[in-house]
């Protein structure tokens, strides 16, 4: 007997338990695409059910990849890129090359300079251990440099079979589609929406010389703030377009919150302005750092959201995280939420991030 596969998630579909993994409906198997109803509602209503995959079965299909011989494509999210890095990566491709693809640059500012990112890239990437044959930025969603990204991805695999890997979230599914629909003019195959953990299993895509593109499953990182807001509010800190910067001119003893997710004490250094640049959509308040804990605890979930009010009862608390800025131009990075720059050395901080999500400084990226 044939398996059956998923075209939108690579998981095998099956028509005996609507709560078990891949189901579909008898009559989904005479369709031409087949596709589970996990996937049809995704893409149809936008509606997400859980998954019963664990952390170690997206692991075991990433150490397969030390066994293959092929071209390894690491997606990153350029707007998340520390929240978005697969760490130890390259403790699990064995000898395969490693090309490394910053995704979503059309949210970054115009102004910003790509040969300057592309460096930037390099340097974090060599920081983070990983040495990739090539470093590129792309819009999946656009499509912007696409037809370039393509052209390196076929010099560079010499025939093989080429594996796309990435975290959950960083438009992995969006890229392939967009590589199938610049070859093929078929649209949106792969099931792609902003929920953790969309694509459940590999997915081949065969190519011309008889070798595959294979998008592998999103690993799960659970340090990224989209694990701690509503699925409805995903919407809210996922910024869809450019994101445009907002300065504040801050005295000593003033803090910045975003929502209700994180907050930004800025302790000493004289007056000085610093930029945030989060999604658009994310309200930033600012108070004094005398009256922030009062009034945190007075309107969160209503003046400062998300997260709601009626999630309250499962938002961690915040964690309190002090750095010091000795660095010209650094950037506090709150994970999957953005970042804000301080230019001048000097400045003492203090960042307040959900326990369990990741904050770090790291230099200027803008």
């Amino acid at each position: 007997m044939i398996e059956n596969i998923c075209i939108g998630c690579g998981v095998a579909v099956q028509s005996e338990d609507p709560k078990e993994l891949g189901y579909a409906p008898p009559s989904a198997f005479e369709k031409e695409t087949l596709i589970c109803q996990r996937c049809f509602r995704l893409k149809h209503y936008n509606e997400v059910q859980d998954v019963s995959l664990t952390d170690d079965d997206f692991l075991k299909i990433l150490n397969g990849l030390g066994t293959v011989d092929g071209l390894i494509v690491k997606i990153v999210d350029i707007f998340d890129f520390n929240g978005s890095w697969l760490p130890g990566l390259h403790r699990f491709v064995g000898n395969n090359p490693i090309l490394l693809i910053g995704n979503k640059e059309d949210l970054l500012p115009k102004s910003v300079k790509r040969e300057k990112l592309v460096k930037w890239m390099k340097q974090q990437a060599k920081e983070l251990g990983l040495n990739p044959i090539d470093v590129l930025l792309v819009s999946a969603t656009k499509g912007h440099s696409m037809d370039e990204a393509m052209e390196q991805i076929d010099q560079y695999r010499n025939g093989k079979d080429v594996y796309v890997v990435g975290c959950t979230n960083v438009g992995k599914s969006t890229f392939i589609n967009r590589i199938i629909k610049n070859v093929t003019g078929e649209r949106d195959i792969i099931t792609t929406s902003h929920f953790p953990g969309t694509t459940l299993d590999m997915i081949e895509i065969p190519l011309s010389d008889g070798s595959a593109l294979i998008d592998t499953p999103g690993i799960i990182n659970h340090h990224q703030m989209a694990h701690f807001v509503d699925k409805r509010d995903l919407k809210i800190i996922t910024p869809k377009k450019e994101i445009k910067p907002t300065i504040f001119q801050l005295n000593e003893e003033q803090t910045l919150f975003f929502g209700g997710l994180a907050r930004l004490d800025y302790i000493s250094g004289g007056r000085r302005s610093l930029v945030c640049h989060v999604s658009n959509e994310l309200k930033i308040h600012r108070t004094k750092i005398e009256n922030a804990d009062q009034l945190y605890e007075k309107h969160v979930g209503e003046l400062l959201q998300p997260p709601r009010k009626d999630d309250l009862n499962h938002f961690p608390n915040l964690v309190r995280h002090e750095f010091v800025i000795k660095e010209a131009k650094t950037d506090i990075v709150f994970s999957g939420l953005g970042w804000v720059t301080v230019n001048e050395p000097g400045a003492k901080i203090a960042a307040y991030v959900p326990k369990g999500v990741n904050v770090m400084i790291r230099s200027s990226l803008i």
